[in-house]
């Protein structure tokens, strides 16, 4: 059933005098290759856009727009946390994307109250949470996150294109389709591959899992959880 996004969750909180609400997301928890993303945003108690939704469920060229829109608002809190494919590799995607959450929260200019956050619970977390499955198809808070973090890590990806353009990341973004694994099978691993994903090690057999799915359905390509990065 089709739910509009919107703050129903933000109303409910503020009926209770909870004043600063964020939402957090993150973009690529899924990939092959890159880092994983967090966004923290706290949006105006009057905010407004017609055209603000879950991410994954707009064009490009609107994410981008809508990107642009966020950030221009000087009453908007943002912020961004990132973890490298070193340190994924290190401590495992999992506590690489609560890393990437407590570091985003963390940036922000002003603390939150309170923190909605698209998925499952985050633990330990500095601030009292509201964990909502889907939260950036219900919360525009966690939507706009989603939308900062996966504009964030897209331009991060197309950057690293072009120190390894034979990968193709500005098509794929890292993750598991059939041209990244064919050019993994091709080329091997590089620096910004996850080494402790299987797919990554065993390129071949990941696409003679994709391109046969029914024998191998655990890396099909998976739903996203997540700016151009600054210029700096």
């Amino acid at each position: 059933m089709y739910r509009r996004c919107g703050f129903r969750y933000e109303k409910k909180l503020r009926a209770i005098g909870v004043a600063q609400i964020a939402g957090i997301d993150e973009a690529g928890r899924g990939a092959l290759a890159g880092p994983v993303v967090a966004a923290a945003v706290i949006l105006p108690q009057k905010f407004r856009h017609r055209r603000l939704n879950d991410s994954k469920q707009l064009a490009p060229e609107v994410r981008e727009e809508i990107y642009h829109y966020l950030i221009a608002d000087a009453e908007l809190r943002w912020a961004v946390g990132i973890v490298d494919s070193v340190e994924i590799d290190r401590i495992n995607i999992l506590r690489a994307t609560h890393k990437a959450m407590r570091a985003a929260i963390a940036a922000l200019s002003i603390p939150p109250d309170h923190v909605l956050i698209d998925g499952l619970p985050v633990i330990p977390f500095p601030f009292p949470q509201t964990a909502v499955i889907d939260g950036d198809c219900f919360s525009l808070t966690i939507a706009a996150a989603s939308v900062i973090a996966k504009v964030t890590r897209d331009a991060m990806m197309r950057d690293f294109c072009g120190h390894f353009p034979e990968y193709c990341f500005s098509q794929h973004k890292g993750y598991c389709t059939e041209l990244h694994l064919l050019k993994l099978h091709e080329f091997g691993a590089c620096p910004i591959h996850r080494r402790s994903f299987e797919p990554v090690a065993q390129p071949l057999l990941a696409l003679e899992g994709l391109i046969q799915p029914a024998t191998s359905p655990a890396w099909r390509p998976r739903r996203e959880t997540g700016l151009p990065v600054p210029a700096a």
